[in-house]
């Protein structure tokens, strides 16, 4: 016999509504039991975008059975507010600043690498491998396929709204309040690996003539090789960077702690 239970989705989960339904308590028909996963998704809400779920008050489970006539509260990711002893979805929050992002936002996992961020990139990985790679690390898997952040093994998802490289990179900051944790330049943007201060002469050649010329300061990619220095574009980057987090602190602004832009 068909059930009736009260969901209300809160904040930006509301996003992934028809505007008709935002904002308000909204009948879910079901058949019991039912697991509270399988109503949440029934209004394409991935349950990898969920960090709490209230059901008669209580913090419960995705798994957790649905009774008729029960009050379903759902809430995104907090930020600003320590829910850890409310939680019951997983055993430990979703903020996790480690990323594998999809085939379509390599450019959004190359700007993450600049700010420090460890960010997992390939083109050729389908669907499933990145769902793998986002359950066993525990990487925020970075995308805009609503139904790949609905597969059931993911746990750390984050659904990017903006199209333009830009505008994801800063929402993705103001969303997971990420300006404590940057620290330009301390990351290859082509392999993802950390970079370290060498002296000139061991990077010597492997040199432009101009750099090696007028550059006292270069780095090397501890992965791929890639030597980076203080470029034409470091200024620009910086101020970008800046614009970013106006108002907020950074961890890694200090010149001195970190590697430089490269040309």
């Amino acid at each position: 016999m068909s059930a009736c239970a009260r969901l209300r989705f809160y904040a930006e989960l509301n996003d992934f509504l028809p505007p008709p339904q935002r904002q308000q308590p909204l009948c879910c028909r079901f058949e019991p039991p039912a697991p509270v996963r399988h109503l949440i998704e029934t209004y394409g809400v991935p349950h990898s975008e969920v960090e709490l779920v209230l059901v008669n008050g209580a913090s419960v489970g995705l798994e957790q059975a649905v009774q008729d006539g029960d009050r379903i509260s759902v809430y995104p990711m907090f930020e600003g507010l320590d829910i850890r002893p409310l939680l019951r979805l997983r055993a430990r929050p979703l903020r996790r600043i480690r990323f594998v992002a999809d085939a379509h936002l390599g450019r959004l996992a190359r700007q993450l690498r600049m700010l420090g961020f460890d960010t997992l990139f390939r083109n050729a990985w389908p669907d499933p491998e990145l769902a793998r790679i986002s359950a066993r690390s525990g990487r925020i898997l970075l995308t805009r396929d609503r139904a790949l952040l609905m597969r059931r093994e993911i746990t750390h998802g984050c659904f990017v709204r903006p199209q333009r490289p830009a505008e994801q990179l800063a929402a993705l900051i103001r969303r997971l309040d990420l300006c404590a944790e940057i620290r330009p330049f301390s990351r290859c943007m082509v392999c993802n690996a950390l970079v370290v201060g060498v002296s000139k002469e061991a990077v010597r050649a492997a040199l432009p003539p101009r750099a090696a010329a007028v550059q006292e300061r270069f780095h090397r990619c501890t992965g791929c090789a890639k030597v980076y220095w203080e470029g034409s574009h470091y200024r620009a980057m910086q101020q970008r960077i800046a614009g970013l987090c106006e108002g907020a602190s950074m961890a890694g602004q200090r010149r001195s702690d970190h590697p430089q832009k490269r040309n």
